[in-house]
């Protein structure tokens, strides 16, 4: 059974009689030739049917011109003229002007499926290898234009539910300002969210299989090169759609599809938004564990590629800082024989005396003050003083603690020619007060000591620190290599939920939606996992959206995000001071075949699987390849587990969810409940949202 547009075709080439047929097969030759030839009469009949006119025509000068190279290209493409309007041979790569990279090295991303979604399926469990093309164990279906419309068209929301404080409740409306969660395909969920979200999306971080082949993960991530790529370009493609203009997208990766993507996303985003590729270290490897290096080496290091809406609107990003307690990391520069400079204290400022007052380039007062009776100490010299340990003299002493430094500055330049104009003596201590028009302490009047003839600028100790727990730490501003060994070793612990493989702890979610997001900005993570994203996000006052399709979102997901909800004090809760509070909202995509395929998989009689085929006949909508009335004929001579995967193989997978546009479809409408119905109204037509 062929497509609408082959079928439009064929149509139209029938109103000539046999001139473009053969026995009744199509002479495709003839029609390129005629085609190439702009035979008047042909051209006539394409561009007067709507299909046709519909996707082979562009108005050019208020006239219409057919496409005649892409009717050529479809009518050429042998392989896949009874089932697609695709023209590609079944290869990605890396080409050049059309050549491979073999034959060029000026090299681009070429895509053989220009019109193929491939949806695929989320877990090992949603299909069967055996059912599919070698290697091939994702839904990588052909698929013609006019099915991806109504596969990507927007989806019936049901089972709607808010969580808060006081638990789970039935709700009939929806706000933008609500946080979502959504179980379902994440390709057509993304379209689901397009004409709501689109362009109001600020972060997009995604985790998505690695295509390692790993057994371990709960993903069906093992799927071939090309495959991998084509999933993500059309989730990346809608990705893009919802964005915020000043927005970025994070991607996380191993090193197996690294450089694959940052081409791909060079090619969807653009070159000029690239931003950085940061490298992630989770594990330290060390003795001879696993027998060796074998030929590779042992991996350690994630990614995260980092790319910009559109650059020139980016918001710049936020500080974000590695932190590390004062004492230690003393006690390693001694052990590497660097010098550590934060070794005085301002144990006491003495008394301050007015001397005279000088002006900054803007002409406002700075005031200058010798100090006097003042205590200047060692940490070493305390130590000893005090009976404290190194540790505590930093914790303890902390705000007092300085070095001293030569700033070519216009304020140090203007206080030391006051300072030699009004006095005799050498300076050995002095302080200035000033408001300053820049900085950390802009616009705030602030107080600045001097020591010396030469006004060497005390360098707070305080400056660059923070204190976290009644520890003084470090604070380094984080490049593109950042480390989460410790964060590693008790990721398990963070959110109370267990989660074998891929989870990830929540200090990184917490440092990348820093560095990329403000408060009551949206994150988007859509391939939600244990649902670390959303968990952070949360606990930042940050709005989110997550999507996942696995089972485990009412088991680990939803219960983790309920544990947040009721002030759970994993993870970064201390360091965003999280007490607990807010909401979300769940809800599924509503299912259509996609339960006809789980309902087969958990046949286990031959009279179930009888009665699901039965169903099916009625209600489930069935792949158009498909001679049914040969399944019907043959469907009982083969074995059990052969009929599961025939019926498997039939289904069409374009239809595994109801469009919302079947709504009110009078045997739609029996299976929603009335909250549901008003529910997707106030989602979609924003009736009645809150």
């Amino acid at each position: 059974m062929d497509t609408k547009i082959n079928e439009a075709i064929k149509n139209a080439l029938r109103q000539f009689g046999e001139k473009y047929f053969i026995e009744g097969v199509l002479n495709k030759n003839k029609v390129i030739q005629d085609l190439d030839g702009y035979d008047k009469d042909l051209l006539e009949v394409f561009v007067s049917d709507e299909i046709l006119r519909s996707h082979f025509t562009m108005d050019v000068a208020e006239s219409v011109v057919l496409q005649t190279n892409k009717l050529i290209d479809l009518l050429e493409a042998d392989e896949y003229w009874k089932d697609s309007f695709t023209r590609y041979s079944k290869k990605i790569g890396l080409t050049s002007e059309g050549n491979f990279i073999d034959e060029a090295t000026d090299v681009v991303l070429d895509f053989p499926y220009k019109d193929t979604v491939l949806k695929a399926s989320m877990s090992k469990e949603d299909t069967d290898k055996e059912d599919l093309r070698p290697n091939e164990p994702f839904l990588n279906e052909i698929i013609a234009r006019e099915e991806i419309d109504t596969l990507i068209d927007k989806k019936i929301l049901v089972n709607a539910k808010k969580y808060d404080e006081n638990g789970e409740h039935e709700i009939d409306n929806f706000s933008e300002d609500d946080n979502l969660i959504m179980k379902g395909n994440n390709l057509l969920a993304l379209h689901t969210l397009k004409e709501k979200y689109a362009g109001k999306v600020k972060l997009i971080y995604i985790d998505p299989p690695y295509n390692t082949g790993g057994d371990s993960f709960k993903y069906n991530d093992n799927f071939n090169h090309s495959s991998w790529l084509t999933f993500m370009k059309n989730r990346l493609d809608i990705a893009w759609e919802l964005l915020s203009n000043d927005g970025y997208i994070v991607i996380q990766t191993d090193d197996a599809e690294q450089a694959y993507l940052k081409v791909l996303m060079d090619s969807l985003f653009g070159r000029n938004n690239y931003v950085n590729t940061v490298s992630l270290l989770f594990k330290n490897i060390a003795g001879a564990s696993g027998g060796g290096q074998d030929k590779r080496l042992k991996k350690n290091i994630e990614y995260l590629t980092i790319y910009s809406k559109n650059y020139e609107q980016a918001t710049p990003f936020n500080s974000v800082y590695n932190y590390t307690p004062i004492h230690k990391l003393v006690k390693k520069m001694r052990e590497d024989n660097v010098s550590w400079k934060y070794t005085s204290i301002l144990k006491d400022p003495g008394e301050k005396v007015y001397i005279g007052s000088t002006t900054d380039g803007a002409g406002d007062k700075i005031k200058i003050y010798k100090r006097k009776g003042y205590v200047i100490t060692s940490v070493n010299n305390l130590m000893k003083e005090e009976g404290l340990t190194e540790k505590e003299i930093y914790n303890k002493y902390g705000k007092k603690i300085f070095t001293t430094a030569m700033p070519q500055s216009s304020i140090r330049k203007r206080v030391l020619n006051k300072y030699q104009e009004i006095e005799s003596t050498p300076n050995e201590l002095l302080s200035i007060e000033y408001v300053p028009k820049s900085g950390k302490h802009k616009d705030v009047l602030y107080e600045q000591f001097y020591r010396g003839e030469k006004l060497r600028l005390f360098a707070w100790l305080s400056d660059v620190t923070e204190e976290i727990d009644g520890i003084l730490h470090k604070a380094d501003q984080l490049g593109t290599f950042w480390s989460y060994i410790s964060e590693m070793n008790n990721v398990n612990k963070e959110g109370s939920i267990s989660f074998d493989n891929g989870k990830k702890p929540e200090k990184l979610l917490k440092d990348i939606i820093t560095m990329t997001t403000n408060e009551n900005d949206v994150v988007l993570d859509f391939f939600m996992g244990s649902a670390t994203s959303q968990a952070v996000a949360h606990k930042m006052n940050r709005r989110y959206i997550g999507i996942e399709q696995m089972d485990y979102i009412n088991t680990v997901s939803i219960p983790r995000l309920q544990k947040v909800i009721n002030g759970e004090r994993s993870g970064v809760s201390e360091d965003t001071n999280w007490k607990g509070g807010g909401s979300f909202i769940y809800t599924d995509l509503m299912e259509k075949n996609r339960g006809f395929l789980k309902a087969i998989r958990n046949a286990e009689t031959q009279l179930e699987l009888n009665d699901i085929f039965e169903f099916m006949l009625e209600e489930a909508e069935i792949d158009f390849r498909v001679d049914l009335e040969e399944v019907k004929e043959s469907l009982n001579q083969l074995t059990f587990n052969e009929q599961k995967k025939i019926l498997i193989g039939i289904i069409d997978k374009n239809q595994l969810y109801y469009n919302y546009s079947e709504i009110d479809d009078r045997n739609v409408r029996d299976l929603i409940e009335d909250s549901d119905y008003a529910f997707n109204r106030s989602f979609y037509d924003g009736r009645g949202e809150s």
